[in-house]
C-alpha cells in the first residue's frame, strides 16, 4: 500500500468518525458510504476500498449526512485535533425525521 492511499475504514478510524476500527470496517462495508460527487459517485462497498487525498466522501452519520473531502490520510489514530486536520468539511445537514 502506497503512502498516499489507505483503506475506508482505517481513514474512517483515523479521523474519528468510528471509535474502533471494527466498527469503521463494519460500516464500510454496509454500502452507505459515496466517493466522488456529480454524476458518478461510487458506492463503496468492501472497507478495503482505497481513500486518497483530494477524495470527497458523503456518508450518513447518526441524524446527519457528511460531506467531505479528505485533506491527508493520516498515519495514525491521534487527538481530536489532529483529526479534524484530516479532512474539509463540505456540507453536514440534519435528516429531517419522518
Amino acid at each position: 500500500m502506497s503512502d498516499d492511499a489507505v483503506r475506508i475504514d482505517i481513514w474512517l478510524w483515523r479521523a474519528r468518525f468510528m471509535k474502533t476500527r471494527g466498527l469503521a470496517t463494519t460500516y464500510a462495508g454496509k454500502g452507505r458510504i459515496r466517493i466522488g460527487l456529480g454524476n458518478r459517485p461510487r458506492r463503496v462497498e468492501k472497507a478495503s476500498t482505497l481513500v486518497r487525498r483530494g477524495d470527497t466522501l458523503t456518508f450518513p452519520l447518526r441524524n446527519r449526512i457528511v460531506c467531505l473531502n479528505i485533506i491527508e490520510v493520516g498515519e495514525r489514530r491521534g487527538p481530536a485535533a489532529e483529526a479534524r486536520k484530516m479532512y474539509e468539511l463540505i456540507v453536514e445537514e440534519d435528516v429531517p425525521d419522518v
